[in-house]
């Protein structure tokens, strides 16, 4: 099956792709408003979720625990928290803890990702002892 390419679109006459839509809504519903993630750092999410998913498409619940892991990075625990609730923010430190043990996962590319673009939060680098070394 061939890949299908993600698109930003163009001066309102191209639409963005669906994978991008996607991920917008669940950063959304995860509370971190989409134009706080640069468009190329969305373009990369969504390109790592599709090398897991490499004879299809990601399922749409992947969406949603990709924009929960990746608003947890970026808001912290605290405002996560106050928006998604003690679970979430448990969900998202185990997922984390986990990936550190497992530098090849999605989740672990992904917190690699909010680092590197310096998107990470203060607390999550404390907390984690994150480092881009």
């Amino acid at each position: 099956m061939t890949r299908r390419n993600s698109s930003l679109g163009f001066l309102g006459r191209f639409g963005r792709s669906e994978d991008l839509r996607n991920l917008d809504m669940a950063l959304r519903a995860a509370d971190l408003h989409p134009a706080q993630v640069p468009e190329g750092v969305k373009l990369t999410i969504v390109n790592l979720m599709k090398d897991q998913w490499p004879h299809g498409e990601p399922p749409i619940e992947a969406y949603g625990a990709v924009g929960r892991l990746f608003a947890y990075c970026l808001i912290g625990p605290d405002l996560f928290r106050q928006a998604n609730g003690d679970e979430a923010v448990q969900d998202a430190e185990r997922r984390i803890e986990l990936a550190l043990d497992r530098e090849g996962s999605l989740d672990a590319q992904l917190v690699l990702l909010s680092l590197h673009a310096k998107l990470v939060n203060p607390k999550v680098l404390a907390r984690f002892d994150l480092s881009a070394e």
